[in-house]
C-alpha cells in the first residue's frame, strides 16, 4: 500500500483481556483445584458443583484425568518427572480456560505440595483455591470399584499414591471437605457455597 493511502482493514488497538470476557459471561474466573488420594470424592463433587453452577448461569470447565492424562497427556507415564509435567499442563491449560473468563474446575490427586505451589504459582496465587478433599485411605480403597488399590497392593500397579507412593496433605488449604464424615450433597454444597462469592458479579 502506497504513501498516502488509507488502510481499509479495520484496527484493533489492543487484544481482548480477560476482564472483557468476564464482564460478558457475568462471571469472575478462577482455578479451583481438588487435590486428595484416588476415591476421595473429587471428581464427584466437581461434577455436582459444576451442575449447580450451570444452573445459576455460569460457566465452568472440569479437568480431571479423562480429559488431561487420558487424552493431552496420554504420552506420559506415572515417574515423578512425568507426574510433574502432568499437572503443570493441567494448570497451562487451566490458565488459559480462566484467561476466558471461564471457571477451571481441576481434580489432580497433585500428591505433593511442591507440585501444587508450582500450578499455583503459574496460575497465580489471586486466582488459584486450593480444595482439600480428604479421606482416610482406608474408606478409598472401599469405595474403589475399579480395584486400583488392590491392584497396587499387589504390586500391579506401581508408584500408586497412598500405596507405593507417598501424598502429602496440604499445610494450609483454602477449604478442606472431609467426605468420610459428609454426604455427598452436603460436599457439593459446602464447595459450591465456597465457590459463589468469589466468581461472582453483581448481575
Amino acid at each position: 500500500m502506497g504513501n498516502g493511502s488509507k488502510n481499509i482493514y479495520p484496527v484493533y488497538d489492543r487484544l481482548l483481556k480477560r476482564s472483557d470476557k468476564e464482564m460478558l459471561l457475568c462471571q469472575h474466573s478462577v482455578v479451583i483445584w481438588l487435590t486428595g488420594l484416588s476415591g476421595a470424592g473429587k471428581t464427584t463433587i466437581a461434577n455436582g458443583v459444576e451442575r449447580k453452577l450451570y444452573n445459576e448461569g455460569y460457566l465452568s470447565q472440569i479437568l480431571d484425568g479423562d480429559n488431561i492424562r487420558d487424552k493431552i497427556n496420554r504420552d506420559l507415564g506415572f515417574s515423578k518427572e512425568d507426574r510433574r509435567l502432568n499437572i503443570i499442563r493441567a494448570a497451562e491449560i487451566s490458565g488459559l480456560f480462566m484467561d476466558c473468563g471461564i471457571i477451571a474446575i481441576n481434580c489432580f490427586i497433585s500428591p505433593s505440595r511442591d507440585i501444587r505451589q508450582e500450578a499455583k504459582n503459574l496460575i497465580g496465587e489471586e486466582n488459584f483455591f486450593e480444595i482439600y478433599i480428604n479421606c482416610p485411605l482406608e474408606i478409598c480403597e472401599k469405595r474403589d470399584d475399579k480395584r486400583l488399590y488392590e491392584r497396587a497392593r499387589s504390586g500391579d500397579i506401581k508408584e500408586f499414591t497412598g500405596i507405593s507412593s507417598p501424598y502429602e496433605e496440604p499445610l494450609n488449604p483454602s477449604l478442606e471437605i472431609k467426605t468420610d464424615i459428609l454426604s455427598i450433597e452436603d460436599s457439593i454444597n459446602k464447595l459450591y457455597n465456597f465457590i459463589l462469592p468469589k466468581v461472582n458479579i453483581i448481575r
